[in-house]
């Protein structure tokens, strides 16, 4: 079920992006300033979005307490090759054939990833001095990150903080594991009884703002793919650190594994550098003549 559940968040997510952000643009075209955010509350769209958003929360968190983190995190790569379908049969976009080959090639690499490195182990309760070196190490190090990225041209500073927020939503991602753990365990109202509740709307809370400021800076073509690869890349790094999580010890085979993980993140970034880059009128394909039926 961990792989249900995982590209079941990876589709929400894509529905929640390409549902708000047509929401988005029709609402725009309506009104202007507070009458944007009213008109946007009564948009069915957008709030379909919301609702996706929070559907791939809630299938994310069962996926990461069913399954290992570093499978359930790589899984959710699979969002990119579901907004691109998507763009094409949703909005009717003209995607480049170079994209749909990466996207291609970013699911095949993902599974013989996941098929030769077998991602095994883990604990539910992980020692104090893992987490606090794993979660404050990554906070520090994101935070450094940000601090970096305050100066520079506007490419520096974009890879700086989009790099900081990937960290940032990769320890999220930790924390939801170890959310649903003690709400398995104590139960909602013991749930709130427990610090990682609290640390996970923390760290939540950073990781938009880090996003937001991420997205005002710079653009896309240089934000996304770091994203993309750097928020599965600490995600293994904090499963194996925190929750003790380990892959197969047959050399040939994590070999293999690591070059599949290594084609992914390209493929994916490839995937992000070719796709159109708005979802406005001037990249989506023209309808079909109903003459020409």
């Amino acid at each position: 079920m961990t792989i249900i559940y995982a590209l079941l968040a990876g589709l929400c997510n894509a529905l929640n992006v390409t549902a708000q952000h047509l929401g988005s643009i029709s609402s725009s075209k309506k009104s202007k300033g507070w009458r944007f955010v009213v008109s946007l509350l009564g948009n069915p769209l957008w709030l379909a979005g919301w609702g996706a958003l929070a559907g791939g929360f809630v299938f994310q968190a069962l996926a990461l307490h069913a399954g290992q983190m570093s499978v359930v995190q790589s899984l959710l790569v699979t969002e990119l090759v579901f907004a691109l379908g998507l763009r094409r049969i949703w909005l009717r976009q003209s995607i480049r054939g170079v994209t749909w080959w990466a996207a291609a090639l970013t699911c095949v690499a993902l599974s013989v990833f996941l098929a030769t490195s077998e991602p095994q182990g883990g604990t539910h309760y992980p020692a104090s001095h893992a987490w606090v070196t794993g979660a404050w190490g990554t906070v520090g190090v994101a935070a450094l990150l940000t601090l970096l990225g305050m100066r520079g041209s506007t490419v520096r500073r974009t890879a700086l903080v989009a790099s900081a927020t990937a960290m940032m939503w990769a320890l999220v991602a930790t924390l939801v594991k170890t959310m649903t753990d003690t709400w398995s365990e104590f139960g909602v109202g013991g749930m709130f009884l427990h610090w990682p509740v609290y640390a996970l709307a923390a760290a939540g809370l950073g990781a938009e703002v880090l996003q937001q400021t991420t997205l005002r800076i710079g653009p896309l073509s240089v934000s996304q793919p770091l994203l993309v690869i750097i928020n599965p890349i600490v995600s293994i790094a904090l499963s194996v650190w925190i929750f003790e999580e380990y892959f197969t010890t047959d050399v040939p085979r994590l070999a293999l594994g690591s070059v599949a993980f290594a084609a992914m993140c390209a493929s994916a970034a490839v995937l992000t550098r070719t796709a159109p880059t708005t979802m406005s009128a001037s990249d989506i394909s023209p309808a079909p003549s109903t003459s020409a039926r």
